[in-house]
C-alpha cells in the first residue's frame, strides 16, 4: 500500500479527541509543577520523568498520529526510545555509584 492510499483510508480524529488530549496535557503540566514544589528528594526526578513520558506518549500517539501508523514506524520508535532509556539508566547508575 503506497503512502497516498494509506492516507486516504485514514479517518480524521474528532475534535473532541484533540481537546481531551490537550486538557490532559494541561493537567499533567499542572501535576509536574505540583510535584516539583513538593520536594520529594530523589523521587522528584523519577516523578518528573514519568510525567514527561506520559505527556510525550500522548503527543506521539494523537498529535503526531502514531496511533494509526504502520507497524514499522511503531517498531522503529520503540527501538529509539528503548535505546534512550538504556542511555538514561546507565547515566543515572553512573552518577549514583560514584
Amino acid at each position: 500500500m503506497n503512502a497516498n492510499a494509506h492516507a486516504a483510508n485514514r479517518q480524521p480524529l474528532p475534535l473532541t479527541t484533540y481537546v481531551t488530549v490537550w486538557v490532559a496535557l494541561l493537567m499533567l503540566t499542572g501535576l509536574t509543577i505540583t510535584v516539583a514544589s513538593l520536594h520529594l528528594g530523589a523521587w522528584s526526578v523519577l516523578a518528573a520523568i514519568i510525567i514527561a513520558t506520559v505527556k510525550g506518549t500522548l503527543v506521539l500517539l494523537y498529535f503526531m498520529h502514531l496511533l494509526h501508523e504502520e507497524r514499522v514506524f511503531k517498531v522503529m520508535l520503540f527501538l529509539a526510545l528503548f535505546t534512550l532509556t538504556i542511555i538514561l539508566v546507565l547515566t543515572y547508575a553512573d552518577v549514583l555509584l560514584r
